[in-house]
């Protein structure tokens, strides 16, 4: 979700206000792609990379992120959308890692499209955890599925489609092992106005694509 900060300099306002107006792209997003049947939505909405910003700045996404659980859960609940989170949350500021809980917790019984939050998440942070995690158990050889079961997604199904927003064209450290056989989107619309036709628009092209995951044309079409 890219281009918020670029967003408030268009209209002439501070950074924060791209944020605060990202909300509705989301709201949005998730909402079409609940009503298409989609069952697996994750949402990269803070970096390990995004520390490093101006101190109100951050400050200002992590009571953003508070504020929005709290106003959105009845939303989630009413539309049965499970809530997650991915990454290292213990490095969230507290009141956002009780506020997590809180709603995943309220939403875990909800059997509709399960809405992933990436927060304080990294690519290259996922797969050294899962290596250390792997080193705590004894293993002196690793398979690739010892990876995918050790991964912060390990029980969500890897990625078919990444769209990435404001003309931006590279995946910044997310979901690196993840995205191996993920079909890429590229839109030079700004998060905050990235509406269901973008989010439309993005699935019609990935439906007009081969998957052939290493294979022949004909060998897919078999």
């Amino acid at each position: 979700m890219d281009g918020n900060g670029r967003w408030a300099q268009r209209q002439g306002v501070k950074r924060i206000f791209g944020h605060q107006n990202a909300i509705e792209a989301v709201r949005d997003a998730t909402e079409g792609a609940a009503e298409l049947g989609v069952k697996h939505l994750t949402l990269y909405a803070f970096s390990t990379e995004n520390w490093d910003r101006p101190k109100y700045e951050v400050d200002g996404l992590m009571t953003l992120l508070v504020n929005t659980i709290k106003d959105e859960l009845h939303t989630l609940q009413k539309n049965k959308i499970k809530l997650l989170a991915i990454g290292d949350i213990s490095g969230l500021p507290v009141n956002a890692q009780k506020k997590l809980k809180e709603a995943s917790d309220l939403t875990n019984e909800n059997d509709g499209m399960e809405l992933i939050l990436a927060l304080n998440y990294s690519g290259k942070w996922d797969i050294v955890n899962a290596v250390n995690k792997l080193i705590e158990q004894g293993k002196s050889i690793v398979e690739s599925t010892d990876i995918d079961h050790n991964l912060s997604t390990a029980n969500i199904p890897d990625p078919d489609l990444l769209i990435r927003t404001s003309g931006e064209m590279r995946i910044s450290n997310f979901l690196l092992w993840q995205l191996a056989y993920t079909e890429l989107h590229f839109t030079d619309v700004l998060w905050p106005d990235f509406r269901k036709k973008d989010l439309y628009e993005a699935i019609v092209s990935y439906q007009r694509r081969e998957r052939r995951f290493g294979k022949t044309s004909d060998q897919v079409k078999a």
